[in-house]
């Protein structure tokens, strides 16, 4: 494909996207605020978003302020978020990112990558999840379903999520940086799984190149 035949191909699989699922923002973790979102996340690593809603759905009721995770018992807050799995690691990131939130923002989740990074238990992807959810900032949030898909399509050939995350910001128009992410994570949970992907079922089908290998 040459430079000049690119875009076009981006406006096609843009478009079938846009086509398939609309246009609509849609965030699968429940929350009613920044902070709500912010733990969500951290405990959604290595965990599906319907387990991580079923264990908020309770812990934002025990837990139903800032401080009271920042004060929070470290063994009673892992038996509360156990069933989401790492819960150890999670536990004390969310006391320590709770404690930092409370005194060091006055409550408030920052909106910048660099203060968000600053967190314990967020990283870029947690962050652009915030950035683009919470404060409309266009951000790319590259997950494995994000990685995987976009190299079946060719948009990346990377592996490492930074270095994807700079190559679809690049590939991708701004105002479909958000949509992109919510799109891919649909197909590929629903389509384009791991490991039993509905190649015949797939509306890309042909502008992917795993695909193609087969036909």
């Amino acid at each position: 494909m040459t430079k000049t035949e690119k875009p076009k191909y981006v406006t096609e699989i843009l478009a079938a996207l846009d086509a398939q699922y609309g246009t609509d923002y849609r965030c699968y973790l429940n929350h009613e605020n920044a902070w709500q979102l912010l733990i969500a996340v951290i405990l959604s690593a290595q965990c599906t978003d319907a387990r991580v809603n079923i264990v908020t759905e309770t812990l934002f009721k025990k837990y139903d302020t800032l401080e009271k995770f920042a004060n929070a018992d470290l063994k009673e807050l892992e038996q509360d978020i156990h069933s989401t799995g790492f819960y150890h690691a999670k536990a004390k990131n969310i006391i320590s990112c709770a404690n930092d939130l409370v005194h060091k923002f006055g409550g408030e989740v920052p909106s910048s990558l660099e203060e968000l990074t600053s967190l314990a238990g967020v990283g870029r992807k947690t962050a652009n999840v915030i950035r683009g959810n919470i404060y409309n900032d266009p951000s790319i949030v590259v997950d494995t379903h994000v990685k995987r898909i976009s190299k079946k399509l060719g948009f990346t050939k990377e592996d490492d999520p930074v270095k994807v995350e700079f190559e679809l910001m690049e590939v991708l128009p701004k105002d479909h940086w958000i949509l992109y992410n919510i799109q891919i994570i649909t197909l590929g949970r629903t389509i384009c799984t791991a490991r039993s992907p509905k190649c015949e079922e797939c509306f890309l089908n042909p502008y992917c190149a795993a695909y193609r290998k087969t036909v």
